[in-house]
């Protein structure tokens, strides 16, 4: 087994956490990557109301007994609004969920330094996903409990200083005393083995979840994904300050195309917008909507259920670093 300060502090099997995935990351794949042993991940941003996002959480408790996360994600956005940001921190704060990832503006920023304070003191463990060490500093500064080092190679939204999860988790576990937990190109046992042997006390994963039994999505989104390489998805939005990870599809080829043509974000935004990647996700349609995976989908090759994939990953890893540790140099 492989023990770190994260299956500690929440009491896990696994220090293999759920990254944030909109309109995925909900009550079902939730709890079973929690029964699974490691933990699951539940994306407020899927929810408008606070009663919605009230009976996510229970829904979810009467399917596992285990730990699991709430993303909150402070980014621009047409439909989460500023008031949609404190209700997810009072609700979180309110039912003690045992930890929350905030992704984009730190909490004392986006909400308010009185955030911070409320989910610490309803026990709530606070961890900031950010790309520098200067942002892991703040985070550790105003009172986070663990960082999540989010290198480019992570679908969604990576920080626009490029700098790669090889570096960037070393960098941030000699920089900060609180746990830190490797993002971006993870999706397999050495994966998991390399960031261990990086600094990194867990590791956190998303596009390696989508292509489980348990996520519900459309079979051919999961297909779609075990048939590609690493080499398959695209950084775009960068001339606009809001980079992001995609596979490569037409409709990244599109915005792609704007981009260097001068369009503006106005321009681009109807692409982007969340109901078509809600659609997509439905209809397997991969073309029509920005599918925001990292280049971990190189590692994908099969669609084990959650269990499976975390007991393989872990006894992958355990025997990559034994075999690291007998090298003869």
């Amino acid at each position: 087994m492989i023990k770190t300060a994260i299956t500690e502090m929440f009491g896990v099997e696994y220090p293999i956490i759920c990254g944030a995935m909109m309109w995925l990351c909900k009550p079902e794949l939730c709890a079973a990557i929690s029964n699974a042993g490691g933990l699951g991940n539940l994306t407020a941003g899927n929810y408008d109301t606070e009663d919605e996002f009230r009976a996510a959480i229970r829904q979810t408790r009467e399917l596992t007994d285990k730990p699991f996360m709430v993303n909150i994600t402070i980014l621009p956005s047409v439909r989460i609004t500023a008031d949609h940001y404190k209700m997810y921190v009072k609700v979180v704060a309110e039912e003690k969920v045992a930890g929350v990832e905030i992704s984009g503006a730190p909490l004392d920023r986006g909400v308010g330094p009185e955030a911070i304070e409320t989910l610490k003191n309803a026990g709530v463990k606070m961890f900031h996903k950010v790309g520098s060490v200067r942002h892991a500093l703040h985070a550790e500064k105003v009172g986070y409990d663990g960082i999540y080092a989010a290198g480019l190679e992570e679908g969604g939204h990576p920080l626009n200083e490029d700098v790669t999860t090889m570096v960037l988790t070393p960098r941030i576990a000699e920089s900060v005393k609180i746990p830190v937990v490797t993002v971006g190109g993870i999706a397999d046992g050495r994966s998991l083995a390399a960031a261990i042997t990086l600094g990194a006390s867990g590791v956190m994963m998303a596009s390696r979840f989508i292509a489980t039994e348990e996520c519900l999505v459309h079979e051919d989104i999961k297909k779609e994904l075990v048939n590609r390489q690493e080499n398959d998805t695209a950084i775009f939005g960068k001339s606009y300050g809001l980079q992001g990870r995609a596979l490569k599809t037409e409709v990244i080829q599109k915005i792609l195309d704007l981009e260097s043509s001068g369009g503006t974000l106005e321009d681009i935004i109807p692409l982007m917008a969340g109901e078509r990647i809600k659609e997509a996700w439905e209809s397997g349609d991969v073309q029509n909507a920005p599918l925001m995976v990292g280049q971990s989908i190189g590692f994908i090759n099969s669609i084990p259920n959650c269990r499976d994939l975390l007991k393989t990953m872990t006894q992958e890893a355990e025997e990559t670093l034994a075999r690291a540790g007998s090298v003869v140099y």
